[in-house]
């Protein structure tokens, strides 16, 4: 067992296999450690996401290292069957990398059960270990541009289902009609880590009807009341989210936390409306927003850096100030203009949003598609009404060093868990060098551009891994991704860094074509460090 570092908050647990890490992640769901907040298995990882405050990191691998490994986490009445059509367009590639015929290759998927090793990927997508052990076969050399829902596919020794249309690049063997994620579910992903499965040849029956599922019980809404508030969006802008403090706890079922790319800002507008802090807000990136207040309303806005406009219903128009509650009349018009500085704002209103939650939050996962879509033009956000008295906060200040393009941005960074896997110049590289944000950045993450890409000293393929918020990830181009609120839960390339947890709220609010230099810590608190 081995520890590497991964970021202040966050350890990754190598193993010698897959079934060392099935029991070392059973053994800490039997017996959880206090602080411990996430845990995402892989291939041969265990990804721990922890609270400092509650446990320090030797600690909590003192106290992880001496788990036995010799745990299984027992599902005894879950067994599932998957029925499938075996006619995938790669049935016939597959036999022929095998030297088997095509019947042999269903004979052998069906012939045993599978274990769900971990999650990721997508939402309900999981990765089977175990079947035939010749089951073994590459990824396609070109990934497809789209699979559809429910293929079933082979990648190296796992198998798996698509759970929706997506992108990919494993072998398609068959197609299930087996829904793999479905929110009309209590539980949406049909398959977890520990789940026993089966898969089961249907090819020759006549094709299922699809079962109609009701749907899910939407939380019911207050009543309307007098006075009740709603903002019309009359302008989205480029890009208007409902974002809160996340959705934790969903990792198996391979959901990230998502939430707001800037917590603090996020915190700071709910505290000067008198909300809960992790309340939902509305995510603004680089303003052009504008909204309709219907109904009075007491709203806060935090964030980037940039002119704020209140036109009265009698066209009467003020600049106003963020970082200060604000009453709002029936009939204003808000209006958020280009940030000077920082990229993303925050409107929240006391009482928050009238909406239902999505896995027990408000979040828009971007990269996922989970929670309520993209705010449109046109949309009306209902606000929850609030008892008359309600306190609202004192002013906060803004922070003084919101990200430019005019001047360099430095990121503290925590060195690992892949480190040794780049050349020692590449490592000095990746903090002498300056980084340019490119255009395609986003919540998932920040495409950084340098002058000398990255180079890999091991060029070994790295099996998936649980990926965290800040990590620095190199792709075979070896221009680093930074990864971000919706970044995917594994990843198969290796993390030479994260960014620090103090200065991620930072990375959140950083401009295209801003320059990024990392700035390693001096100590972070963690050493690599072997069990006894």
């Amino acid at each position: 067992m081995r520890f590497l570092p991964v970021n202040l908050n966050a350890v990754l647990v190598e193993l010698d296999d897959l079934s060392q890490t099935l029991a070392l992640l059973a053994s800490l769901r039997a017996e959880p450690v206090a602080g411990i907040e996430e845990l995402v298995p892989a291939a041969r990882t265990l990804l721990i996401t922890f609270r400092p405050a509650a446990i320090a990191a030797d600690e909590l691998v003192r106290q992880v290292g001496r788990r036995s490994l010799d745990a299984r986490e027992t599902r005894i009445d879950k067994r599932i069957e998957i029925p499938v059509r075996y006619d995938g367009e790669d049935l016939a590639e597959v036999a022929g990398l095998l030297g088997i015929a095509p019947e042999e290759v269903v004979r052998r998927h069906t012939g045993s059960d599978y274990t769900v090793a971990f999650t990721g990927f997508a939402p309900g997508f999981a990765y089977l270990s175990g079947g035939h052990p010749s089951l073994n076969v590459p990824r396609r050399t070109v990934p497809r541009t789209r699979i559809p829902a429910g293929a079933v596919g082979l990648a190296g020794s796992f198998s798996g289902v698509y759970p929706q249309a997506s992108p990919g690049g494993w072998q398609i063997i068959g197609i299930t009609d087996a829904p793999m994620w479905d929110l009309a579910r209590e539980t949406p992903a049909l398959l977890q880590p520990g789940d026993a499965v089966r898969f089961v040849d249907v090819t020759g029956l006549p094709q299922a009807v699809p079962v109609t599922v009701a749907p899910a019980p939407v939380p019911s809404q207050p009543a309307a009341v007098e006075g009740g508030c709603a903002f019309e969006i009359r302008a989205a802008g480029l890009q208007a989210l409902l974002q809160d403090g996340g959705r934790h706890g969903q990792a198996g079922q391979g959901v990230s936390a998502s939430g707001a790319m800037d917590q603090r800002s996020l915190q700071a507008a709910n505290r000067l409306v008198g909300n809960a802090s992790d309340t939902a807000c509305v995510e603004i990136a680089y303003g052009g927003f504008q909204l309709v207040c219907r109904g009075d309303a007491v709203v806060a806005i935090t964030g980037a850096d940039g002119p704020v406009m209140l036109t009265r219903a009698d066209g009467a128009t003020w600049t106003l100030p963020r970082y200060q509650p604000i009453a709002l009349a029936d009939g204003d018009v808000l209006a958020l203009g280009e940030p000077q500085a920082g990229i993303r704002s925050y409107i929240a209103v006391r009482g928050g949003f009238d909406i239902a939650p999505v896995l027990g939050s408000l979040s828009t996962d971007t990269l996922a598609r989970v929670g309520p879509p993209a705010i449109a033009t046109g949309d009306v956000l209902p606000v929850r009404a609030v008892a008359t008295g309600a306190v609202v906060g004192a002013p906060e200040t803004p922070p003084a060093d919101l990200p430019t393009v005019q001047e360099e941005v430095v990121l503290d960074i925590v060195f690992g868990p892949r480190t040794d896997w780049f050349t020692p110049d590449a490592v000095e590289l990746l903090c002498s060098q300056p980084w340019v944000v490119t255009p395609q950045s986003n919540r998932v993450g920040i495409r950084l551009a340098g002058e000398v890409p990255l180079a890999r000293a091991n060029h070994a393929e790295l099996p998936s891994e649980g990926t965290a918020r800040g990590s620095i990830q190199v792709p075979p181009s070896g221009q680093p991704v930074l990864f971000l609120a919706d970044h995917p839960l594994t990843g198969g390339y290796p993390v030479i860094a994260s960014v620090a947890t103090h200065h991620l709220d930072r990375a959140g609010q950083i401009p295209v074509n801003a320059r990024v230099r990392f700035k390693p810590m001096a100590d972070a608190g963690f050493v690599e460090t072997f069990a006894p």
